[in-house]
């Protein structure tokens, strides 16, 4: 594949991470929570992963691929609630979600930050992130990797990581799939013995001491990790021009 020699940015490294989160899922629902993730599952849909599914965020499956902020053309089935949450509970969707709290194992944290009966912020509140985390595989995308996000212990468990779910039991577990955390700096995933975190690879730019000194909790880190993959020219322009030519994504990453 023609490599491209334009200027990538982290917004664009970022994309291309989210993307690598659902090669090889097949005929799934890809369900992406952010604008860089939305923009990885339709990189996705363009070019490696063309089985996914897509929605419009509301009820109908789209058959096409819009650039954000555009409306699809072709709707290719309906989705509403009920059967969303059918395929939910079927483990036939891979979500990626956000975290205001992540720790070392994988709890994510988006209800509220300090003590759960007097929280110094109230946040968005446990949603549908149990059923997600125990139900169907999930991913998370960080926009700012910083240590009150990679945190030693969440102050309250909305989603559920590798230690919860096996001192919960096999009913926990069985479907457990906690695929990737996806920040701005880099790649991360749990294929660790203890299933505990650990770096995949660092966006170009980013130092090992940089991923250190923003998270919280000890993070093995290599001393040349290795570098998230440089996106081919095709995939540079389905980003810049067709998915998102007003730039959105820059917006959500910091250069």
């Amino acid at each position: 594949m023609t490599r491209t020699t334009t200027a990538v940015t982290r917004a664009e490294y970022c994309v291309l991470a989210c993307a690598e989160a659902w090669r090889g899922d097949g005929e799934v629902l890809a369900s992406p929570m952010g604008t860089v993730p939305t923009l990885g599952a339709r990189l996705a849909k363009l070019t490696f992963a063309p089985e996914l599914l897509l929605t419009d965020g509301e009820a109908l499956l789209m058959g096409d691929v819009p650039a954000l902020g555009e409306r699809s053309s072709v709707t290719e089935g309906w989705l509403p609630y009920r059967r969303h949450l059918t395929m939910v509970m079927g483990g036939r969707r891979h979500v990626m979600m956000g975290a205001s709290q992540i720790d070392r194992f994988g709890n994510q944290n988006i209800s509220c930050v300090g003590d759960w009966h007097h929280p110094a912020r109230q946040l968005l509140g446990v949603r549908g992130a149990p059923a997600n985390t125990l139900n169907n595989p999930v991913s998370y995308w960080i926009p700012r990797h910083a240590k009150r996000v990679f945190v030693e212990r969440v102050d309250m468990v909305c989603g559920v990581g590798h230690d919860r779910a096996a001192a919960a039991g096999p009913a926990a577990t069985r479907f457990h799939d906690l695929r990737r955390v996806v920040s701005n700096l880099g790649v991360f995933d749990f294929a660790t013995p203890d299933r505990s975190m650990r770096v995949v690879s660092a966006h170009p730019g980013v130092t090992a001491a940089e991923i250190r000194e923003a998270t919280s909790f000890a993070l093995p880190v290599p001393a040349d990790p290795a570098r998230t993959r440089e996106p081919t020219a095709a995939e540079l322009r389905l980003i810049r021009d067709v998915l998102d030519p007003t730039g959105l994504r820059e917006g959500e990453v910091r250069p």
